[in-house]
């Protein structure tokens, strides 16, 4: 796989959630950590596992799974913390599994599927083809800037 992208390409970090690849700008990840406890929180929305300590900094991490109406499971030694940066903040996400480094071409991206009325794709930028898979790429300031209700975070 070529590290090199085109001026009108992106690279993207891939990831599996319960058997589905998505993906995330490589631009916006910090660094990858193998799953460690984190500290539970109070009174915070399900998807927010709690926080952890990076290097004197406190994280939230979120796991991807709950956040997304996936059945929770245990982590195991594949299970890892994605840190990414939105503007000021950073956060975890939780995945099962890092794939690879995906580079992706304009033409490879497709906007996300009409679902009709009920369904909420604002989490997605669009779907990747990469060979005969398809991969979901998420909007990391959607997903990390906002509240799990969709509203802007206080």
């Amino acid at each position: 796989m070529s590290m090199t992208t085109s001026p009108t390409g992106s690279q993207f970090l891939t990831f599996r959630l319960a058997g589905e690849d998505y993906g995330v700008e490589i631009l916006r990840v910090q660094e990858i950590k193998g799953y460690s406890k984190v500290t539970p929180l109070p009174n915070t929305p399900p998807e927010v596992r709690g926080v952890m300590n990076l290097r004197g900094t406190v994280v939230p991490v979120l796991d991807l799974r709950t956040r997304f109406g996936m059945p929770g499971v245990e982590p195991d030694p594949f299970t890892v913390v994605i840190v990414v940066t939105v503007g000021p903040k950073v956060a975890g996400l939780v995945v099962d599994a890092v794939s690879d480094v995906l580079d992706v071409g304009a033409a490879d991206v497709v906007p996300p599927p009409d679902l009709g009325a009920g369904a909420d794709t604002s989490l997605l930028t669009g779907m990747a083809r990469a060979g005969d898979r398809l991969v979901t790429l998420l909007n990391i300031d959607r997903l990390v800037g906002a509240t799990p209700d969709g509203g802007p975070a206080a």
